[in-house]
């Protein structure tokens, strides 16, 4: 029960735009459950939005671990991927 209040609360914070707040409410979900593949892909995608590659890349990994065939996890990680690289290009430009 207490999972799912804090599931929601963090939904709500992403929908607010307050990435920051998400991440600790799914956090804490995690520390409840950590077989809930949601919970870590919907963590990626704030990571994500907060430019944090390596931590979202670490979570669908995990849940790839868990789930194989999980396509949220393989598009956020693609897209964390990608963010690496961008950034990898940009401090090799400095």
């Amino acid at each position: 029960e207490k999972f799912k209040t804090l599931k929601n609360e963090g939904n709500d914070f992403v929908k607010k735009g307050k990435y920051e707040e998400a991440v600790n409410k799914y956090s804490e979900c995690i520390k409840l459950n950590t077989e809930e593949c949601t919970i870590y892909t919907n963590r990626a995608l704030c990571y994500l939005k907060l430019y944090k590659y390596e931590e979202a890349k670490q979570d669908c990994d995990h849940v790839l671990q868990i789930e194989d065939s999980n396509i949220k996890a393989f598009y956020r990680r693609a897209l964390a991927y990608k963010g690496l690289q961008v950034r990898k290009k940009n401090m090799a430009g400095i």
